[in-house]
């Protein structure tokens, strides 16, 4: 990936983010939970 396809991705994860607290979805909640277990999941492998 060239460095404008990561910007243009880290701007679109940024968008979503910021439409999310807006909104009240709580997806942002969801997604640190889900990555919180990923990290337990990698700890136990490790």
């Amino acid at each position: 990936m060239s460095n404008r396809s990561w910007f243009i991705l880290a701007l679109v994860i940024a968008a979503l983010l910021a439409l999310d607290l807006v909104m009240g979805w709580e997806a942002h909640l969801f997604l640190a939970r889900k990555f919180v277990e990923l990290i337990d999941w990698v700890a136990f492998w490790r």
